[in-house]
């Protein structure tokens, strides 16, 4: 465990206290962080991957804008409450059992918070500027009225959280375009979703819904492009397909696959270029596919590693100015 020091930070960053705006402390087994109260300035602070259990320290850090605590230790955001130009929050992989702390900032855009131990949603009527909220894998349960004066929600992610029903839940949630609800113990679609015309992206894998009559609600989704139904009791249904493209003709994606390429007499997917990576040659050999060969069969270098998405669900742009580059 380390306990970092005012002076540390400024030799490593050549620069006194107010003058330094961002600092990057991650993957440094840090267990104290509370001598950055003396860094006012500070807009951008990454302490992820450390082994945090307060940020009590923070509390002086007043013009911080974006800040992640993700994969610490901690219980609790106190110390965050008057963080009032914080816009977003990543605090992924603690085991946070509440949030109450985050309803006094006010400005916040983005807040990712999957991974907890969080049990109910809580107060987020004061979060008038909130457009991307990340709770998967948090034990909720139930979404009830939480969400009522969150109209300005567009990504909304609940993966992984045990609910069972969905009530009108997300009847006030007018301007979402992005919903994740895979992995939990739905059986059916209110037909109150229907207020959500908005909604583009719909992941609802792995579920319970084992009637064609549960997804009636559907066919009033005018913008939904993009739709997964994979590992539900209905995607086994061959008709599943041919109901689907009826309910909703506009939509381009389908459990992962773009809808053109369904076989609507079997109900499944077609095979394309993709699924044939290697081409015969005349001569018999294998060769390159035509893209492989534009390409001169050099892989092109990864930025970096990104957790997989959703099937059919890319991850989307950053969230927040410089923020997270991915949500679940």
């Amino acid at each position: 465990m380390t306990r970092l020091s005012t002076e540390q930070v400024r030799r490593e960053n050549d620069g006194e206290p107010s003058s330094i705006t961002a600092l990057s402390l991650s993957f440094r087994a840090l267990s104290d962080v509370s001598c950055l109260g003396d860094f006012r300035n500070l807009a951008r602070l990454d302490v992820s991957c450390n082994s945090l259990t307060s940020l009590q320290g923070l509390s002086s850090c007043v013009n911080l804008k974006w800040l992640s605590v993700a994969q610490n230790k901690l219980k609790s955001l106190k110390g965050l409450e008057s963080l009032s130009k914080l816009t977003v929050l990543n605090g992924s992989k603690n085991m946070l059992q509440s949030m109450d702390e985050v309803k006094s900032l006010t400005d916040i855009r983005a807040l990712i918070l999957n991974d907890n131990e969080i049990f109910s949603i809580g107060n987020l009527d004061q979060l008038k500027f909130l457009n991307t909220l990340v709770l998967s894998r948090n034990p909720i349960h139930d979404i009830g009225s939480s969400l009522k004066s969150s109209k300005s929600i567009t990504k909304l992610s609940l993966s992984s959280c045990k609910i069972q029903t969905l009530g009108s839940s997300l009847i006030f949630v007018t301007n979402l375009k992005e919903l994740r609800l895979a992995d939990n113990e739905i059986t059916s679609l209110p037909s109150v979703l229907a207020k959500n015309i908005k909604l583009q992206n719909l992941d609802l894998g792995k579920n319970l819904i084992t009637r064609l009559s549960d997804l009636k609600v559907i066919s009033e989704l005018n913008n939904l492009k993009n739709l997964n139904l994979q590992g539900n009791p209905v995607a086994e249904n061959p008709k599943l397909i041919k109901k689907i493209r009826k309910l909703v003709p506009k939509l381009h994606i389908f459990n992962a696959k773009p809808i053109d390429r369904w076989n609507q007499r079997k109900g499944i997917p077609e095979a394309g270029p993709e699924d044939t990576p290697l081409l015969r040659s005349r001569s018999g050999r294998k060769g390159r596919t035509p893209a492989e060969k534009k390409g001169k069969g050099k892989k092109k270098k990864s930025a970096g590693a990104q957790p997989a998405a959703a099937p059919g669900f890319p991850h989307p742009p950053e969230v927040g100015v410089g923020g997270p580059s991915t949500w679940d």
